[in-house]
């Protein structure tokens, strides 16, 4: 069985140092190591990493050897703007809506994160579904 294409944000980086989040996100990254989990991450990610502590920084280039960099497109902006447009989430959170187009159009399977207010929260993840299939990703 081939791994499941995931996208993790940077939260679930810096969860690792979190104790919050430590023991998910180390199992998260454990699975990945093992296969079970394909990484696709994008310079988005990439840039809002290097804004991070040093041993996130280290963390998140440690994976990049089994971590796929997804492209931002036209078509992953256009995107972005379609689930602003739906009022899923505002223009000022136009960087959330980015990392969910980025994973859209690259077909990941899971997005994975600990921003539960804006990412992964149980009434914006049907929107954004609902989205994904108007723009013919589904």
């Amino acid at each position: 069985m081939p791994p499941i294409r995931v996208y993790p944000d940077t939260s679930v980086y810096g969860g690792v140092f979190d104790s919050e989040f430590q023991s998910a996100s180390r199992a998260f990254f454990n699975e990945v190591r093992d296969g079970r989990f394909l990484l696709v991450t994008s310079a988005v990610a990439q840039y809002e990493v290097s804004r991070a502590p040093d041993q996130v920084q280290r963390l998140f280039d440690s994976l990049m050897d089994i971590t796929e960099v997804a492209d931002v497109s036209d078509e992953t902006v256009s995107l972005q703007n379609a689930y602003i447009r739906a009022g899923i989430l505002t223009s000022g959170q136009s960087e959330d809506a980015l990392h969910v187009a980025i994973a859209s159009t690259a077909r990941c399977a899971l997005v994975v994160s600990w921003n539960f207010r804006h990412i992964i929260h149980f009434q914006k993840i049907p929107l954004f579904n609902a989205v994904n299939i108007l723009e013919g990703y589904d």
